[in-house]
């Protein structure tokens, strides 16, 4: 039995029984998969995947459970990799941070700058993406901190560490009859052309919650990915913005006023996601109590040990 069958078990199982992906996303061939996984199944004496002539059809029950023991196998291969490569290159290392935009532009900036002065010799990069392409970079380990709002809390296999709680404010250009001093309303804002988030990022999930209870349906009429392109499209009059609090600074952003709107879509919360089972190195418990300073490695450790399974804020 070697590791690397196990590999191919697990990458298998993970597209979805579909051997030729599992082959590129393994940087080897179709073949070389599949003649490694027979020899382990041979080994072992039981089938993990049911065939149809070629085809990997299911997982066998026997397979479940193997796949189960395989991927703690590789877990705890890769942390005592991670653990020999922290003690002997003492405070060097690599740590890679997945993120969406928001996050990357408005809420890391210092916390980058403060972890590069304390671990110049760390090796620190950044992935941005969509909050489910954070969440599987993560669990896949080709990132070591998973940071954002939306979708983390839907992977079990990742521990959730709450950070930060923010809300929505509505920004308009001067002079835009909004901002006339009556209360901010949902009903007000269903009036106008909306700018807001694409559906998978920055609370927008509580933005339409918030129309759909009131029975209105707002006229958004562009979703982007990030505030830069909401605010650059609201200076253009193409309509209202809603975007996180913290993307809208009033020195920065001049000829654009905002109103709070808490009131109306609710708080929202960051989370950090770390892959559960994974060895945390000294200088990722670093980053993650510079960017939220109550998530002390105490308060980390807690969380890992399962007393309460998610940190409260």
């Amino acid at each position: 039995m070697k590791l690397q069958q196990l590999r191919y078990l697990t990458e298998v199982a993970r597209c979805n029984l579909n051997v030729s992906e599992a082959a590129v996303a393994l940087h080897t061939s179709q073949p070389g998969v599949s003649k490694q996984i027979k020899l382990l199944e041979n080994e072992l004496g039981v089938t993990v995947f049911e065939r149809s002539g070629k085809r990997l059809v299911r997982v066998t029950e026997a397979g479940r459970a193997i796949l189960d023991i395989a991927q703690r196998i590789l877990r705890e291969a890769d942390n005592m990799k991670r653990v020999g490569d922290e003690f002997a290159d003492g405070e060097s290392g690599s740590l890679v941070i997945a993120t969406t935009h928001t996050q990357a532009r408005y809420a890391l900036p210092s916390v980058v700058a403060r972890f590069v002065e304390k671990h110049p010799r760390v090796r620190l990069s950044m992935h941005q993406g969509s909050p489910t392409q954070i969440a599987e970079w993560t669990l896949k380990g080709e990132a070591d901190i998973a940071i954002a709002t939306e979708a983390l809390d839907q992977y079990p296999q990742l521990l959730m560490l709450p950070c930060h709680q923010w809300t929505h404010c509505v920004i308009a250009p001067q002079g835009h009859p909004i901002l006339d001093g009556r209360p901010l309303s949902l009903a007000e804002l269903a009036r106008w052309p909306l700018i807001t988030y694409d559906s998978a990022f920055a609370g927008r999930s509580r933005i339409n919650s918030a129309f759909e209870r009131a029975q209105l349906v707002p006229n958004v009429v562009l979703a982007a990915i990030d505030a830069d392109v909401i605010k650059t499209y609201v200076n253009l009059n193409l309509g209202l913005g809603i975007i996180a609090h913290q993307a809208y600074d009033a020195a920065r952003d001049a000829g654009l006023v905002a109103l709070e709107a808490g009131q109306l879509f609710g708080s929202n919360t960051t989370r950090i996601g770390l892959c559960r089972g994974n060895h945390i190195r000294r200088f990722e418990y670093d980053f993650i109590e510079l960017f939220a300073p109550q998530l002390t490695r105490r308060a980390v450790d807690m969380a890992i040990a399962g007393q309460g399974d998610e940190y409260q804020l």
